[in-house]
C-alpha cells in the first residue's frame, strides 16, 4: 500500500463522505436508487454524484482517484460504473495508521 497515494486520495471532505456513504449505502442512499443495488457491484457513478451534489465527471474524477489508490474497487457493467469500498485497503490502512504512524 502506498501510504502517501491513499492519504492524497482521501483529502478531500466529499471523498471522506463517499468512502463513508459506500460503507452503508441503504443509510445513505435512497431506496429508489439502490433498486438495483449488488454488494459485489456497489453504487454507481451517477448516484454519487446526486448525493455529493457535483457533476459527474467531477465525482468520477475524485472516484477514479480513490480507486486508484485502491481505497475503492470500480465494476463496469454495460455503460455504467460501480464502486464499492475496498475493505481489505481500509483495514490496512487503519492498521498502518495505528502501528507505524
Amino acid at each position: 500500500m502506498k501510504l502517501l497515494e491513499v492519504i492524497k486520495s482521501l483529502s478531500n471532505e466529499t471523498r471522506l463522505n463517499i468512502l463513508v456513504w459506500l460503507k452503508d449505502p441503504f443509510n445513505h442512499f435512497p431506496e429508489e436508487e439502490l433498486s438495483n443495488y449488488s454488494p459485489e457491484l456497489g453504487v454507481c457513478v451517477s448516484d454519487i454524484a446526486q448525493k455529493a451534489g457535483m457533476s459527474v465527471p467531477t465525482v468520477s474524477e475524485y472516484l477514479k482517484t480513490m480507486s486508484s489508490a485502491d481505497i475503492l474497487i470500480a465494476t463496469r457493467k454495460g455503460q455504467w460504473t460501480y464502486y464499492k469500498r475496498n475493505e481489505k485497503a481500509i483495514q490496512e490502512l487503519a492498521r498502518l495508521i495505528k502501528e507505524d504512524l
